[in-house]
């Protein structure tokens, strides 16, 4: 594929001036545009259910200036860019400038179908580089996704010529609140991440009021300490020239001094109250009155709310000087006022304010906007269409990244027809956790499998040990931008894990933080899309741990990031851990979760059919992440030649039904032994029983709930496999069913045909305890089943 070069820096056809007054064009037509864009969702287009459509114009309008001096003279189009939620129109309107947004959808806001209230990978499309609904996660994302620039250029599995790109976040200071940001900071300081810039839109606003004073200084040191450049844009041009002169410091002391409450307060109000409130503390001072005397109130006002972050003068010079400065994580703090330019700028309640029809007309007149004429994208501009068009052909980003635009693709990587199975010995037992290791471990000898391995990348939150990535990682290495030796082997001490670190290894080390872990595995299961290499990521945790970082798993699903997740160990089988280590409610989660596919194989054999098929499923234009939810209970290994397409499909029929079967037993993961168990001692007294092995409650129901959409699109639509495995069991029959976890996994079972389901499982929280103890007390022992099977049948 052919690479578009670099583009150069803008070409200074205009003079620094006519440069300058296109520039502010442009970012007057992103306020009007973003603030229009929220007037027409919520004013003009018509409003079938009453509810309030929204948007949040304060917000927008803090962030305009940032997002001009970015997009429209720094970025290049290599660079990848968050933008901070409630600037949705704002970044609609830049791409509708630069030619990449139809006119038409910017009147689509917040409809369906339309463009979303905060932008969107999956549904705005590819000028999205970062999903960033969810508060702070797409800040936190730009640090992994630089990590993940850095394994794909240092292995060399990129397109040949892809230069280097920035990741930037464009951050509200109320995101800075969120806890994942700080945990991402750490894990991002223990990587050395380069080439990150977070541009804090600080305009100390919250949601609800305003943020508190001197919050920034702590969080300035955060960072500092963490090894970011700190670049604090607090006034413009105009204040800065103010401060010069006579009288000038003590009105920079006032401003330094004053609370930010009553700066919000005072900015609301305009000049009239500035002047009043700067008279009664500065009055006296003769070369202070020589700078506010001759500015009437409007001009006052302006002098006053002229800080950085509205100065895109300012901005540009800083971006530029950071830029030349080197490769050094940088955190902007660029003062702002909410909803600058706009009659509700500086009150603490303007967050999800809008103007009233009032207030837009008095608004389109000082925009110079003629109705009729409200999404023309140079209407109300005072300069030559042609003149913008040049200008906004010439900026870096508005260069092609390649023939294809910004999302990029990589070749399918080829995944073997099989893997083999992990042999156990007689009379030994294996469990999921450990063959799942054993697999791994096996396409990392490499030979034939080479191929694949290379593009496997594994990470961890501190226990790659305890969920058996050991072996990979012994033979892989874990990656790191330098290259760091192994103490413990360079001094000959025996220890079964080699930690020697280097650019070519290929597995991630983290800390104990399962959001970093999940927005991680989002970055990796994007490289294809963000940095043209084709990577196939894995990422272990605790299963239960999967709640904390279920946020951020969310997140990377939302964006149709492509990973294996796999989860061990689980359940109450995890006897002796006690109730915080052990997880009832995860498979609940996995058939909920959109864009991932959730397994709980029993055995080696369908847990190698499984594997393989995800390293292929992780690929397809169609296809999801994959969850492997694993257990350290050792298991005897059946004998046997499965029916791959049925393991994948959620089940099979381990013992199938005779016609017309009164009852069946059905079991998912390692409590197979006693569902096992309790079928041959149902099977002397109901010959004709089933034994059903469900390796996937999510699939199954997925696949039940497609059939069913398509049933009532007309006739002729195919059962779902669900339907097909449960057709011999007689009308009314039972359906005894045991999994550790949440029955409510299983209970819809009886919805597909009318039979009776009787789910067994796990509804309130484990203990410590031997296996034998904790199955008898929640139900999951041969006991257990044989008393509901008795239960169902005489209810029958």
């Amino acid at each position: 594929m052919d690479i578009t070069p670099e583009p150069q820096a803008l070409l200074q056809t205009e003079s620094p001036a006519r440069r300058l007054a296109l520039l502010k064009a442009l970012e007057r037509k992103l306020l009007w545009l973003s603030a229009w864009t929220i007037h027409h969702a919520n004013h003009i287009r018509p409003n079938r259910d009453g509810l309030k459509v929204g948007g949040h114009q304060a917000s927008s309008a803090s962030c305009v200036s940032i997002m001009a001096a970015l997009y429209f003279g720094i970025l290049r189009p290599q660079d990848r860019v968050a933008v901070k939620p409630h600037a949705g129109p704002v970044f609609h309107a830049v791409n509708y400038l630069l030619g990449r947004q139809q006119r038409e959808k910017l009147a689509t806001l917040r409809q369906f179908g339309g463009i979303q209230p905060y932008p969107s990978r999956v549904k705005d499309g590819a000028e999205v580089d970062f999903s960033t609904g969810s508060v702070g996660l797409g800040v936190a994302m730009t640090s992994f996704a630089s990590l993940v620039q850095d394994y794909v250029h240092l292995h060399k599995l990129g397109q040949e010529g892809m230069p280097r790109g920035r990741h930037v976040a464009i951050v509200g200071d109320a995101e800075l609140d969120e806890g994942n940001i700080y945990e991402a900071l750490l894990e991002g300081w223990k990587h050395d991440v380069r080439d990150v810039w977070w541009v804090v839109d600080y305009n100390r606003q919250s949601l609800d009021s305003v943020v508190p004073d001197r919050l920034f200084g702590r969080i300035e040191g955060l960072f500092q300490d963490m090894g970011w450049n700190v670049v604090t844009l607090k006034y413009g041009r105009k204040l800065q020239a103010a401060f010069a002169r006579p009288g000038g410091e003590a009105l920079r002391r006032w401003i330094d001094d004053c609370p930010n409450s009553l700066y919000s307060a005072l900015t609301f109000q305009g000049g009239a109250a500035w002047r009043r409130a700067l008279l009664a503390e500065l009055g006296r001072d003769e070369g202070f009155r020589a700078i506010i005397d001759p500015l009437d109130d409007e001009e006052l006002g302006a002098l006053m709310t002229n800080l950085a972050g509205h100065d895109v003068e300012t901005l540009e010079e800083a971006f530029r000087a950071q830029d030349a400065a080197g490769d050094q994580p940088t955190c902007f703090i660029a003062y702002t006022v909410k909803g600058m330019g706009l009659p509700f700028a500086g009150h603490k309640d303007n967050h999800a304010g809008l103007m009233t029809r009032e207030q837009m007309e008095a608004f389109r007149e000082g925009m110079r906007i003629r109705p009729g004429h409200e999404w023309d994208r140079f209407e109300g501009l005072d300069l030559p269409e042609a003149e913008l068009e040049a200008f906004l052909g010439a900026v870096p980003f508005a260069s092609p990244l390649t023939p294809e635009g910004r999302s990029l693709s990589a070749p399918i990587v080829p995944v073997p027809a099989s893997l083999p199975v992990p042999r156990v010995p007689e009379g030994r037992t294996l469990s999921t956790q450990s063959a799942f290791g054993e697999l791994l471990a096996g396409i990392g000898r490499g030979g034939e499998t080479e191929s694949l391995a290379r593009r496997i990348v594994t990470t961890s939150p501190d226990v790659t040990v305890s969920t058996n990535l050991g072996p990979w990682v012994n033979r892989r290495g874990i990656f790191d931008r330098h290259l760091k030796n192994d103490v413990f082997r360079d001094a000959k001490l025996a220890s079964a894990q080699r930690w020697g670190m280097s650019p070519d290894g290929q597995h991630i080390e983290l800390g104990i933080a399962e959001q970093n872990l999940f927005l991680l595995l989002g970055a990796l299961g994007l490289a294809d899309r963000m940095h043209g290499g084709r990577l196939l990521p894995v990422g272990t945790v605790y299963d239960p741990f999967v709640n904390r970082g279920l946020d951020a798993l969310i997140y990377a699903c939302y964006q149709d990031a492509r990973f294996l997740l796999v989860s061990t160990p689980s359940g109450l089988t995890l006897a002796p851990e006690g109730g915080q280590h052990q997880s009832f409610n995860t498979p609940l989660i996995g058939m909920a979760q959109d864009r991932l596919a959730s397994y709980e194989p029993a055995h080696a054999d369908e847990l190698a059919i499984l594997l393989r098929w995800a390293f292929e499923h992780m690929q397809k234009p169609d296809g999801s992440a994959v969850w492997l939810r694993l257990s350290t209970r050792g298991l005897q290994q059946p004998e046997r030649k499965l029916n791959p397409a049925a393991v994948i499909a959620g089940g099979y029929w381990a013992v199938p039904p005779a016609p017309g079967a009164r009852i069946a037993i059905a079991y998912q993961g390692p409590v197979a032994p006693e569902a096992t168990a309790a079928f041959e001692e149902l099977r002397a007294e109901e010959p004709g029983a089933g034994l059903l092995a469900v390796t996937s409650p999510d699939r199954l129901h997925a696949g039940w709930l497609a059939a069913r959409r398509e049933a009532r699109q007309g006739p002729g639509a195919a059962p779902s496999h669900i339907e097909q495995l449960l057709a011999p069991l007689a009308p009314g029959a039972a359906i005894v069913s045991v999994l550790d976890g949440h029955p409510a996994a299983h209970g819809w079972m009886g919805a597909v045909r009318g039979q009776r389901v009787v789910p067994l499982g796990v509804d309130r929280f484990g203990q410590s305890g031997d296996i034998p103890d904790l199955y008898r007390e929640y139900g999951l022992d041969e006991s257990a089943i044989l008393d509901a099977c008795a239960q169902a049948l005489l209810g029958g």
